[in-house]
């Protein structure tokens, strides 16, 4: 039998509604047959815009932390970094003031000869005692290791024909390396005086071929200048000047006169 819709009981429906407000066709339905036949009504269908709350789930939590910490949960995590062993002269005298002092020393001389003087300063600044500093720069000094009058020698030696350098401009250097007035005259006296001439020659030559449409007076005073720089006597400086330019021609007796009389000292 069938009853009409005034026959099914009110307020029995679903919490769904048209667009009027009125309930839906399909949720009086449910509810009269759950009213008459009793077939329960079926579990209402979240839809779009619906609020629920979420059941909580046993272990959700540990995995939305370990998402949050970059989603590594279950990889085996990495070792630490193990730190390198410590130098001991980076860490200061503190670790072995005798074996930091050494240490720097041979990597100071791996190469290249020093001056003890420099030897000392570089000890210094990395803050080995002066007693300690001192005996082993001894030690170093009775094996062979330092040795300023060779260092001189070979300061001398590489200086004079490399950089064309006067005796005057390499005893300035032997002194700002710390090497003492009398050793530093003893390598100086090896230098011959034409080899110092010798020098002085070819820079003059390079430096002409460089000029150009230069006078004879600017070329003489440039000339002059420059070798006065390079630590060369005023004796040298005129006699190489005024053959040089004499020898292509821009050779000017008055200005050649004017260069010899000049003061050169740099």
């Amino acid at each position: 039998m069938t009853q009409s819709a005034d026959d099914r009981p009110s307020g029995s429906h679903l919490p769904g509604t048209q667009a009027d407000g009125s309930a839906s066709p399909v949720d009086e339905a449910a509810a009269w047959l759950e009213a008459t036949a009793g077939i329960p009504r079926p579990a209402p269908q979240l839809r779009a815009g619906d609020d629920f709350e979420r059941e909580p789930v046993e272990g959700a939590g540990q995995a939305h932390s370990a998402l949050g910490r970059g989603g590594d949960a279950g990889k085996p995590r990495r070792r630490a970094a193990q730190a390198p062993p410590e130098d001991p002269v980076l860490l200061g005298p503190d670790a072995d003031a005798e074996e930091v002092a050494r240490k720097i020393l041979l990597d100071q001389l791996t190469g290249q000869a020093r001056s003890r003087a420099e030897l000392a300063t570089k000890l210094a600044k990395r803050r080995v005692p002066e007693e300690v500093a001192e005996r082993l720069l001894d030690r170093f000094e009775e094996v062979g290791l330092v040795d300023d009058a060779a260092f001189a020698r070979l300061w001398v030696e590489s200086r004079q024909p490399g950089k064309g350098l006067g005796r005057r401009a390499l005893a300035q250097e032997l002194r700002r390396k710390g090497i003492d007035e009398e050793v530093a005259r003893s390598a100086l006296a090896e230098v011959e005086p034409e080899d110092e001439e010798e020098a002085a020659r070819e820079l003059v030559r390079r430096k002409l071929r460089t000029m150009r449409n230069v006078d004879r007076a600017t070329a003489t005073r440039r000339l002059g200048g420059m070798l006065a720089r390079k630590g060369h006597s005023g004796d040298i400086v005129w006699r190489v000047v005024r053959e040089e330019l004499e020898a292509r021609g821009l050779e000017d007796p008055e200005n050649c006169a004017d260069l010899h009389g000049e003061d050169w000292s740099p």
